[in-house]
């Protein structure tokens, strides 16, 4: 199931992260018993919930459920795979794109999981740098495949709306294994496609 939905949350870790999002409120100077903000603290306790069910799942296993014998052994490139993630230091979202390569060595996966290791690494508190090998190490550690490529841009909030406030840094990492370390002509062709 890509999205986790409100029914599926645990009720009662709900009620304790809503417990402190009332402090939080409360400490910051609001009133959580404003009409307003009656509800808030329920909302941002399931919202987190969300955005962390990445902890909950494994990303191998999720691959491993579509592996299929296969002789193809040109590049696979899914590219252009929308990322929310979220900043560890600060809890603010960062937001980009994530392209990711790999040359089969007789096994392929289905396309969607891909895009489903992404998300599945994304909805973690992350950097940036530590998500691009993870989701690396993952398609390498699901399909021992020839090598793969990674590559994520992506804005990061925490740089927009406080601190240095650049509203157009563009943060881009890259992590590549196997034949994309060894073969320039490989990796370049992978940087070219993803242009």
């Amino acid at each position: 199931m890509p999205y986790s939905r409100e029914d599926t949350f645990d009720p009662q870790v709900t009620e304790e992260l809503a417990k402190h999002v009332r402090a939080i409120l409360a400490l910051i100077g609001e009133d959580p018993e404003r009409e307003g903000l009656l509800k808030t603290p329920e909302r941002v306790a399931k919202s987190l919930q969300f955005l962390t069910k990445g902890y909950s799942e494994d990303g191998v296993a999720i691959v491993q459920k579509a592996v299929f014998e296969e002789k193809y052994s040109q590049m696979v490139l899914v590219k252009d795979i929308d990322l929310y993630s979220t900043c560890e230091h600060h809890l603010l979202p960062f937001i980009g794109k994530c392209h990711v390569a790999y040359i089969p060595n007789g096994k392929i996966t289905g396309l969607s999981k891909i895009a489903r290791v992404v998300e599945t690494y994304a909805r973690r508190l992350q950097v940036q740098e530590r998500l691009t090998e993870q989701i690396r190490d993952c398609i390498q550690e699901a399909l021992h495949p020839l090598g793969v490529a990674v590559v994520i841009e992506a804005k990061h909030t925490c740089m927009q709306v406080r601190g240095v406030e650049k509203d157009n840094a563009v943060t881009t990492t890259s992590a590549f294994s196997g034949i994309f370390l060894t073969s320039s002509r490989t990796r370049n062709e992978f940087l070219n496609l993803i242009r």
